[in-house]
């Protein structure tokens, strides 16, 4: 049976993905199997593992940084908003059915059998577990029942680490706060605090260990710098959304109000001179070099709002002007002339698409899930060096769409995906930019579009460049972290 450490956080975007990501990393640096684990994760960034299962990114990033494969057991509970009250709940991989809070709420229990079966799964199979939580421990009207914070610890018998963050200030009323509102038995199981993100000469900040260590009665195990680092964000929260910059080559993507996978476009940041930046407003999309249409967990939704907020006649002005326009999966089916959902997959009712391709979609009850290879097809416009260019990626929705034109890729089964109309292209395909040939091509093209010269060739591999960023948050981490103290935290146990 593994040995286990938990990460639990003050707040969300306390740091708790990144802590057990490096953790994740410097296990495997010193010789040690190790796997994430997540028993309930509500993010609409998810990934279909080699066997067609769904789970949240950011345990395949801990994963990633950890070198094991994605397992959906590391992350049993998915939750996917689809409504601001409601979510499709996943299970192991597979969706189950879409549930209101409330009802979830008093469900949840009734799936503890599941999270310790995929818990003991992964025991039986590496050294070290690092269980990540979610939110606060102390969310006092939610603690009945819990299945993701202390309840987890417990079901595990692991340690805990508390992590604060000190860049949205109030430190000592995080760390102290949270311990004070645990119950006895939860605080002995809290075996350290962790102050995260901190910024500027950490020496002045001893007396504030000091503080917290007299009066907690825990160990700081550690003062962990604000890291400068490029590596998968959970979706809500992440700062990448709140991008404006402006590069030589720029990048639009429309921040949907149900934004899922927007990892896609994270192999951007790698070339020099790319700004990715999201949109919400129509003011805010000017003249861009590309604008991405991403997924959403809520096509119909984000349809409307897309024509409310008046981007979408923006999109249609950009497109006129041949600037390149892209949808993956949502954004695909935005991009067409009619979204239709017959059996209220997504709330139900049907609406007008943009309209730039031809393209119609209706949703079903049937959910694809898969991992696909393909090569582009002879295709023109601005990315016609794309052309028999070979991708992979996978596939996560519930609409069938059709379409009359050329078929943008062709998968390994010999099944078209996607199309394209002049400088408009869309397909089903997360992942499709992360092999460099791609996103490197397309980074040239526009370079060149734009009359200027491009040398930025040679480019890592996207996976090669997530290794080098999963090795500086664990050099930082493993500077700023009493690691005798995290290993001694991991076999005494609780």
């Amino acid at each position: 049976m593994a040995k286990a450490i938990m990460i639990q956080g003050t707040m969300s975007n306390s740091g708790k993905s990144f802590l057990a990501a490096a953790l994740c990393r410097i296990f495997k640096q010193d010789g040690y199997s190790c796997a994430p684990f997540k028993s309930q994760n509500m993010a609409l960034n998810s990934y279909i593992t080699k066997d067609g299962l769904e789970m949240g990114r950011a345990q395949v990033m801990q994963a990633e940084a950890a070198g094991t494969e994605p397992l959906a057991i590391m992350n049993p509970i998915l939750l996917k908003p689809t409504t601001d009250t409601g979510s499709q709940v996943i299970v192991n991989g597979k969706a189950i059915c879409n549930m209101d809070a409330k009802k979830y709420f008093q469900y949840k229990k009734e799936l503890i059998p599941e999270i310790e079966r995929a818990y003991k799964a992964l025991s039986n199979s590496f050294d070290i577990i690092v269980i990540e939580g979610a939110g606060s421990p102390v969310e006092l009207n939610l603690k009945k029942d819990d299945i993701v914070n202390m309840g987890m610890a417990r079901l595990a018998h692991s340690p805990v680490l508390l992590a604060g963050d000190i860049d949205r200030g109030g430190i000592f009323a995080q760390l102290l706060g949270t311990l004070m509102l645990l119950d006895p038995d939860e605080q002995s199981m809290v075996k350290g605090l962790v102050v995260n993100k901190f910024r500027g000469d950490k020496s002045i900040f001893q007396s504030g260990t000091d503080i917290l260590r007299e009066k907690s009665g825990k160990p700081v195990a550690g003062v962990i710098p604000y890291i400068d680092c490029d590596i998968e964000d959970e979706d809500s929260l992440s700062q990448k959304l709140e991008q404006k910059t402006v590069g030589v080559i720029d990048i639009a993507v429309i921040r949907l109000p149900r934004i899922s996978n927007f990892t896609d476009m994270d192999v951007f940041s790698q070339y020099s001179g790319v700004s990715v930046r999201y949109v919400t407003r129509a003011g805010q999309l000017n003249n861009p070099d590309m604008i991405i249409i991403p997924g959403t967990k809520s096509t119909i939704h984000d349809m409307k709002w897309l024509r409310e907020s008046g981007i979408e006649s923006e999109i249609k002005k950009c497109a006129a002007k041949n600037i390149p326009v892209w949808g993956i999966c949502g954004g695909y089916q935005i991009l067409g002339e009619k979204i239709s959902d017959p059996e209220c997959m997504e709330g139900g009712g049907s609406i007008p698409g943009i309209g730039l391709l031809k393209t119609e979609t209706v949703f079903r009850k049937s959910k694809i899930c898969s991992r696909v290879v393909g090569r582009f097809n002879s295709i023109s416009g601005i990315f016609s060096s794309l052309s028999s260019r070979k991708f992979e990626g996978y596939e996560i929705h519930a609409g069938e769409t059709k379409f009359s034109g050329k078929s943008l890729t062709t998968l390994e089964n010999g099944s078209p995906d996607g199309v394209f109309n002049g400088n408009v292209y869309g397909c089903y395909v997360h992942g499709i930019f992360d092999n460099t040939e791609i996103s490197e091509e397309i980074v040239k093209s526009l370079y060149q579009s734009k009359g200027i010269s491009y040398s930025g060739s040679n480019s890592i591999s996207r996976m090669q460049y997530k290794e080098k960023q999963y090795d500086i948050i664990a050099d930082v981490v493993r500077k700023n972290m009493d690691m005798e103290l995290i290993y001694r935290i991991i076999n005494e146990g609780i």
